[in-house]
């Protein structure tokens, strides 16, 4: 029997963003910033080695269980980071950029400073390693 997946619930905000809503102690309820849905469209291996700033690219694909529960610990470690570009790339078979960046696993997170890989993480449990690589790049 499936039992549903006891993690947060998403939604999506005015401008786009992903929202993940989860009940705190007090049955308040917290809203963390996060970004959109997997790009079906992906930006070129150029494009990307050419982006100023920091960058997270996230691959992976929306039906992945793995990406579905590393969702938590990358919207808390967003909300620490807000500002920082996140590019949620939907990879597969013969997909260019995930091929180039050599990604076998999913989610596998790409952190990139002025388009050079600073660091990566490989199916991320928690926020605290993301948030570190963020700092890195910050």
């Amino acid at each position: 029997m499936l039992r549903p997946w006891p993690g947060p619930a998403l939604a999506w905000n005015e401008s786009g963003r992903q929202t993940v809503t989860r009940q705190s102690h007090g049955n308040k309820e917290n809203t963390m910033p996060m970004t959109q849905h997997y790009a079906a469209t992906e930006p070129t291996r150029t494009e990307v080695d050419t982006l100023s700033g920091a960058t997270v690219l996230e691959f992976g694909a929306p039906w992945c269980g793995y990406c579905q529960r590393a969702q938590q610990a990358l919207a808390e470690a967003f909300a620490v980071h807000p500002d920082l570009r996140h590019l949620k790339i939907e990879d597969g078979s013969g997909r260019p950029l995930g091929r180039s960046f050599r990604i076998k696993l999913w989610p596998t997170l790409v952190f990139l400073r002025d388009g050079q890989e600073v660091a990566r993480l490989v199916r991320p449990t928690a926020a605290e390693p993301i948030r570190e690589a963020m700092r890195r790049i910050a």
